[in-house]
């Protein structure tokens, strides 16, 4: 008989750190970052990860875990391996582009917060994909955040817009606004963003606007 193979996926480490953005900003966590392409990475089984959240949550205090980096649900016969296997010893919080709606509703039941965070670069198609995942998050019984991180381009209708738009598919859905940060003389918050928060909370009660923890400080 042949053995089944373990699933296994290159990380870039699983790193304890301060969480940088979304709903659990400043929350401290074990991050479970898979590897990009010019990343320096190291291949985990499903069993050895578990072995590593476990050490590592034995030895200090941790909130949660963070599973990101470059196209988490891109793996997830790893994780749907490692976390069905063994429960995990905290919670867990996937942070997404949301381009995998249909992963993420397979993964959902092991995860306690589904946080799909959205930059603003490619096409409209991504951000209608975004608003699918969280409709599968809210499907799935899953806590669930939409994290907009705009740029200096990026207008006050496009925000506008995908809050309604999350409005839609769940009124429970958590939005958090992370504006650009500030270059030369620009003001830390002008009060654009004040004005906006205003409308957007017009549609939907539970919106915030937080300034992202730089690196070294803040992960992802």
């Amino acid at each position: 008989m042949t053995a089944t193979p373990l699933a296994a996926a290159a990380l870039a480490g699983v790193p304890g750190g301060v969480q940088a953005q979304g709903a659990w900003m400043g929350r401290r966590q074990l991050f479970v970052r898979f590897a990009g392409e010019a990343e320096t990475a190291t291949m985990y089984t499903s069993v050895a990860l578990n072995r590593e959240l476990e050490r590592q949550s034995a030895r200090s205090t941790f909130h949660s875990i963070a599973i990101g980096g470059r196209d988490p649900l891109g793996n997830l016969h790893f994780l749907l391996s490692a976390f069905t296997s063994v429960k995990p010893p905290l919670p867990v919080m996937l942070d997404t582009d949301g381009q995998r709606p249909e992963a993420l509703a397979m993964l959902a039941p092991h995860l306690t917060l589904a946080q799909v965070t959205v930059e603003f670069a490619g096409p409209e198609a991504m951000r209608t994909n975004a608003i699918e995942t969280i409709a599968a998050a809210a499907g799935a019984g899953c806590q669930h955040a939409l994290v907009l991180s705009p740029r200096d381009d990026t207008s006050d209708g496009q925000l506008l817009r995908l809050i309604e738009q999350a409005h839609a598919v769940s009124e429970s859905t958590q939005v958090v606004v992370h504006p650009p940060p500030p270059t030369g003389d620009v003001p830390m918050l002008d009060r654009r963003w004040a004005t906006l928060l205003e409308q957007a909370m017009s549609t939907h009660a539970d919106v915030r606007l937080a300034l992202r923890l730089p690196a070294p400080a803040g992960l992802r």
